[in-house]
């Protein structure tokens, strides 16, 4: 179980006798784990926080650079099954694949061991970064941060618009371009429109120096 946890769709592709199905279904479950464990932490831990609040906090210790940090310090890089193109690519692309991985492997300890376990594993791994986004506020959506900021100092409101998409479909690249009338500011890279949007938003913030 904890093997299929690092096996991507396009391995199987390239070794189809693999006696091992991809880790998509134990991602899907696995995220589901992580976000009720993460989301019963926070709410005993801070009873008098509103939801809003609670939310980004959430979102800060669940998004793909965050899974992708900590997957990288226990070292599941060198464990992940992937083909040789994949394999090559040590973008952004990469960081996906393993926040990927991360929920998978969640997945796997859950349906191997419980909720009890993975849920300690979760506290251990993933919760033990809450001080440090809370300290160095991390839980700010760069999106609000960069449309609130352009509004006060240049009175525009940032749009974001789709430049390019790429790659199969159940490995989309969206690449979209964050501007301030006509001005491109960023351009930001995702396996979502949503999540291109996110980083083209840090991109833009780094790039005006509004961080």
């Amino acid at each position: 179980m904890l093997l299929q946890a690092f096996v991507h769709r396009s391995y199987l592709n390239e070794n189809p006798r693999f006696r091992l199905s991809h880790n998509e279904r134990l991602e899907f479950l696995g995220d589901a784990v992580l976000e009720l464990a993460v989301t019963e932490y926070l709410y005993a831990k801070y009873p008098e926080k509103p939801e809003g609040e609670l939310t980004s906090y959430r979102a800060a210790l669940v998004n793909a650079k965050m899974l992708a940090e900590i997957g990288t310090d226990l070292e599941i890089n060198p464990h992940l099954m992937l083909s040789r193109g994949e394999a090559k690519d040590n973008g952004r692309a990469r960081q996906y694949l393993l926040a990927n991985a991360m929920e998978a492997l969640i997945g796997a300890i859950y349906l191997d061991q419980g909720y009890d376990i993975s849920r300690a594993f979760i506290v251990e791994r993933i919760l033990a970064r809450l001080p440090d986004v809370i300290e160095k506020k991390l839980f700010r959506d760069p999106k609000s941060l960069f449309q609130e900021v352009a509004q006060d100092k240049i009175g525009i409101t940032p749009s974001y618009e789709v430049i390019k998409e790429s790659g199969p479909d159940h490995n989309r690249i969206f690449i979209v371009g964050l501007y301030l009338k006509d001005e491109l500011v960023a351009e930001g890279e995702g396996h979502s429109k949503q999540a291109a949007e996110v980083n083209a938003a840090e991109k833009g913030l780094l790039a005006k120096r509004w961080n």
